[in-house]
Parts: structure tokens; sequence; C-alpha cells
């Protein structure tokens, strides 16, 4: 067996588990292994349909466990003491400001955006966002991420995975500029109040 088979076989175990452990607040190439899985499917050693299906279940189990360690757990994770304890408190003002300007749909479109992808379950959680609306948003979010995502690197095959890469960079870099513009305008609305 060649290598890109073996690839293929221990793809359908790696891929759900890697895209699940992102969605859990791991940070792990989550979506990284999707793109690789679905350019071996392109190549034959994989079947698109699974690689699709079993990143939309790997993304849809994982962000329900980061809600579920968000909800019990979040808040004092994210406020204790330790290292990144400013930016942690940051990324929960963030999620609060996310949810209430854009409630689910912000867990839609987190499940498209590289640091989205490990923390919006965890935020979800923290912020006691009711079950029922994560997941339907979560669920929605999962299959359109696995079928976009998933269906783009197979179509584009191998020299297409570049301009994926490049994509994804462009939306974490104007999510994390919004998120920046946003914090500073609250700041100042604080300041003017006060």
């Amino acid at each position: 067996m060649s290598a890109l088979g073996i690839a293929g076989s221990l793809g359908y175990v790696v891929l759900p588990v890697a895209v699940a452990a992102e969605s859990a607040g791991v940070p792990v190439p989550g979506e990284t292994t999707l793109i690789a899985a679905a350019v071996l499917a392109a190549n034959g050693k994989m079947q698109i349909s699974a690689v699709i299906a079993l990143a939309a279940a790997g993304a849809i189990v994982g962000d329900n466990i980061g809600y579920l360690l968000g909800r019990h757990l979040g808040r004092r994770a994210l406020v204790a003491r330790g290292p990144g304890r400013r930016l942690r408190r940051g990324a929960l003002d963030a999620g609060r400001a996310l949810f209430a300007r854009y409630g689910g749909a912000a867990i839609f479109v987190g499940r498209f955006v590289t640091f989205g992808r490990v923390a919006i379950a965890w935020l979800a959680g923290a912020e006691k966002l009711r079950w029922r609306r994560f997941a339907s948003w979560n669920a929605a979010g999962s299959v359109a991420w696995a079928t976009t995502v998933g269906g783009t690197a197979f179509v584009l095959g191998t020299a297409g995975t570049r301009w994926l890469a490049v994509g994804g960079l462009a939306l974490t870099t104007a999510a994390i500029v919004g998120l920046w513009r946003d914090g500073r305008t609250r700041r100042r609305e604080a300041s003017r109040a006060a």
C-alpha cells in the first residue's frame, strides 16, 4: 500500500478526531486536516462524501463538548490567574459582545474563522447561551463549513489549497481587526460615559 493509501485509510479516523478536538477548544489543525482529507479524496484515496460527513460530525460533537466545558468551567477558567489572563478576559468580553450583537449567527460565522473554531463553543457556554439555540446554529455552521471547505479543497485539489489558506488567513485577520475595533469603540464610549 502506498503512503497516500495509508494516509487515506487513517484519514477516516484522524479527521473527525482532529476536528472535534479543535472544536472543543484544543488548538489543533482541524481545518487543515479537513483540507488534507479532501485533497486525498481528489486523488481517489478517500470518499469526499465521507470526508464532509465526518468533518461535520466531528465539528458538531467537539463544539458540544466545548459548550459544556464553557458552561461549567468557562467563566472561572477564562478569568483565572495565570498566563494570558488579559487575553482570556478580552475573549470573554468579545464573546459577550458578539452574542449580544449577532446572537446565534456568531456561532455560524465563528465556524469559518480560525480563532472562532477554537473558542466560540466555550464562549457560548460561558455566556450561558441556551443549548437549543447553540445546537441549531452550531449544526448549520458545521455542515456549511465542512461542505464549503471540504468541497472547495476537493474541487481545487492540491493547487487550490493555497487559496483556501489565504482565504482563511484573510477571514481570521478581518475578524481580529473587527473585534479590536469594536473593543476600542466600546472602551471609548465607556470612558465618555464615565
